[in-house]
């Protein structure tokens, strides 16, 4: 087609009438086309998501070196992106949301990472800041007047909270000042916003991290130091530890995890017709009084630390019904039953029994449950599906980077029916349960911190 030919098409269509361009209209009569219904998108089902959900999975995606970003639970394409890659590695179907299977794999990849390095929450009591540290990268601490370091054994990594009060502070002065020194810094990355900065890169022959905010005329860092050798265990620990960084933490953070309630509820499984009730140890720490709702108070009889398993017995109880703890229970299809917290049925104490899916986690014989029941099944009984004694609940807060949501996930897990027989007999307790009626052998525990 000539240039003419076309100048002409296009000057005859802008001089057509609007209607004599457009497609002729259906008759009125012609019933409307339904719009084809929304797909909803990966971003849709992070959204829904709870924060408390969307910033474990953030931070567990960090730790396998997916995701690299601030850990705050905010649904967003970094996220989505970073499950797809993930899903990619495992030879999965990219669809950037996860199933229950692929959570589990996520889950349990990233608490072998964050054990083998020591992964804990500190507070530091000498600057008041808290902070993420890979306690076993670096279990050489010192404190003086200008803040705290923890260090390996050689130095090649380093930790450092620092304070200092100046004049006319602003982040851009400080950052400018951090850096020049020490004078074999160089700086390949930098923000700078009003209340805080970042820097990184290398020094000497080592990398560098630096996190610092600015309130008032006070500065508080955080500074990461890691020779080329401990780069690939070091590089999600950083990103772990930007996120956990709290330089101003308010309350009782700053020296320590948050209180417990000063009033916790939690099932205990009666295994003895002597007033024997075995649950979970860390629901009932620190408590003044123990109550058996409908029985009176109840004594710490023994503990065990390592399988959090407690030990309590009422003395001159009635009408109790042991449970049988059996042997020889599967994972398989399992049925929890206890007595969920006030808060979640009304105020009632009403036992109920939710079904769980179990799977392997650790190396010291518990069992991921899946879904999490809610709170108040801490200290829960677990039975399979032909009725046999599994084991008891647990439910463990979700150890993540990041500001603590207002509500924090949990992981629900299962001691295992062997642990638990072992731990009673290590105590002589003799468990003459008879009756298989989980919802009959279960009592309300409640302990009092005030």
């Amino acid at each position: 087609m000539t240039s003419a030919a076309a100048a002409l098409l296009i000057l005859v269509a802008t001089a057509l009438p609007a209607a004599a361009q457009t497609s002729p209209a259906k008759p009125k009569s012609a019933a409307a086309t339904p719009a084809p219904p929304a797909v909803q998108t990966p971003l849709d089902t992070a959204k829904a998501m709870t924060q408390a959900e969307r910033q474990a999975i953030q931070s567990d995606l960090a730790w396998v070196g997916k995701y690299n970003g601030l850990i705050n639970g905010e649904a967003n394409d970094r996220m989505v992106a970073a499950i797809q890659a993930f899903q990619k590695d495992r030879r999965g179907k990219p669809t950037g949301v996860l199933n229950p299977q692929e959570r589990e794999q996520l889950t349990q990849a990233a608490k072998k990472l964050q054990t083998n390095v020591g992964w804990k929450l500190v507070g530091d009591a000498a600057t008041g800041m808290r902070t993420g540290l890979p306690a076993k990268l670096v279990p050489q601490q010192t404190s003086d007047a200008n803040g705290t370091r923890w260090s390996s054994q050689s130095g090649a990594v380093q930790v450092t909270l620092t304070r200092s009060k100046q004049a006319d502070l602003t982040t851009a002065k400080i950052a400018e000042q951090q850096r020049a020194q020490p004078a074999d810094r160089k700086v390949t990355y930098s923000t700078v916003k009003p209340d805080f900065f970042v820097l990184s890169g290398t020094q000497g022959t080592s990398n560098f991290y630096l996190r610092g905010q600015v309130r008032g005329n006070e500065v508080r860092m955080l500074t990461i130091l890691y020779d080329q050798a401990s780069k690939a265990a070091m590089e999600p620990v950083v990103i772990a530890m930007s996120s956990a960084f709290n330089p101003f933490p308010s309350g009782a953070q700053a020296v320590g995890p948050p209180p417990r309630k000063s009033v916790e509820y939690a099932t205990g499984i009666v295994v003895s017709s002597a007033g024997d009730i075995v649950t979970d140890r860390q629901v009932i720490d620190g408590c003044q009084s123990i109550v058996i709702a409908g029985h009176g108070n109840a004594d710490r009889i023994a503990l065990d630390k390592e399988h959090d398993l407690a030990l309590l017995r009422i003395y001159g109880a009635h009408g109790l019904t042991p449970l049988a703890l059996g042997s020889a229970a599967t994972a398989a299809g399992i049925e929890l039953t206890g007595i969920a917290d006030p808060q979640n049925q009304g105020g009632g104490a009403a036992v109920s029994s939710v079904p769980a899916s179990a799977t392997p986690v650790g190396s010291n014989g518990e069992l991921a449950l899946s879904p999490a029941p809610g709170l108040g099944f801490s200290g829960a009984a677990a039975r399979d599906a032909s009725g046999k004694f599994a084991g008891m609940v647990q439910l463990k807060p979700v150890l993540v980077a990041g500001p603590a949501p207002a509500t924090p996930a949990a992981q629900a897990v299962l001691v295992p029916a062997a642990t638990v027989r072992h731990f009673l007999a290590a105590q002589r307790v003799e468990s003459n349960g008879t009756t298989g009626d989980a919802k009959a052998a279960v009592v309300r525990v409640i302990c009092v911190r005030k």
